[in-house]
């Protein structure tokens, strides 16, 4: 099957990732920002802010589907202008905006949805985003425009795994649509939703290292995933073939949260595919570029 690919940007989709990744400290053990980050933005918060984050952890992550597919159905980049049409909008307005992407939404939900998330983003952009938007937001449109370029030049699918580093769409996978959008936050690793008939992933992109003499990010992930020699056994495991965690978890008789840890490890190094069967089912195999690219940083780091 071939899918439609569609490369969208815009700091709207940044604004929801940052909060998403502050306030639920999904992943975070995993991502470039770390805890430091988290305790560092925390500590410019005052008591209200704090408690109003601290609540929105327990909010459902399903959430941010919505939020998500809101920002793809903006009709403007600016964030203030995305909040308003939020706020201002009438309930079956915003519900009309979403079903077809989710049918099974209803107004209750949408407006719990936009009074709950709405104030909050306000305040997480005015606390924080405001002032990172600047030096993010030409990164982010850089790099939409070189996987622009690309979309005349590659498959879509050789496309939609070359920006991701690794998602491989099966064939059958019930999505028509493929939205690429390039992000920051969640660096290294790729979010994505299934939408009906759509599906957003969330990929991340190259920054510039501040200084030469340390070791680059990307050789800090492969030299750390490679460390341990339960992922390098894994790593041989899914060599031959893509396997499930479920498979996994029956052949090689360890749990599925030992799994989890050993394989998002090796998911953020690129040195995994993610193969995306349907909406319910992932399935994992080895990226060779992943060797490759482990001895191309390397002897660029150490001047080979």
């Amino acid at each position: 099957m071939t899918y439609n690919v569609k490369v969208d940007v815009s700091p709207i989709y940044e604004l929801i990732s940052s909060f998403i990744v502050f306030t639920t400290r999904k992943w975070v053990n995993n991502l470039d920002v770390g805890l430091e980050w988290l305790e560092d933005i925390g500590s410019r918060f005052n008591l209200d802010a704090q408690q109003a984050f601290a609540a929105a952890a327990k909010f459902p992550f399903s959430d941010y589907d919505v939020l998500y597919a809101w920002a793809m159905d903006r009709s403007s980049h600016s964030i203030d202008a995305f909040l308003d049409d939020l706020e201002h909008a009438a309930n079956d307005t915003l519900y009309h905006s979403i079903k077809s992407y989710i049918p099974d939404m209803n107004t209750k939900e949408v407006e719990r949805i936009r009074s709950s998330y709405v104030p909050l983003l306000r305040k997480w952009n005015d606390l924080y985003f405001i002032d990172v938007a600047p030096q993010y937001t030409p990164l982010l449109e850089e790099d939409a425009a070189e996987k622009s370029t690309l979309l005349h030049k590659m498959d879509p699918e050789a496309l939609v795994e070359y920006a991701s580093g690794g998602i491989v769409l099966e064939a059958g996978l019930p999505s028509e649509q493929v939205v690429l959008v390039p992000s920051i936050h969640f660096r290294p690793i790729n979010t994505y939703c299934f939408y009906n008939g759509a599906l957003l992933i969330q990929y991340p992109i190259d920054i510039p290292e501040l200084d030469e003499d340390e070791p680059p990010t990307c050789l800090l992930r492969l030299t750390r995933a490679l460390a341990n020699p339960e992922r390098l056994r894994l790593l041989r495991y899914v060599a031959n073939e893509p396997k499930s965690l479920q498979e996994m978890v029956s052949n090689l008789h360890e749990s599925e949260d030992k799994l989890m840890h050993h394989l998002m490890r090796l998911r953020v190094a690129g040195l995994l595919r993610v193969h995306l069967v349907d909406v319910d089912t992932e399935k994992f195999s080895i990226r060779p570029d992943g060797a490759a690219e482990l001895q191309m940083f390397l002897e660029s780091y150490i001047r080979l």
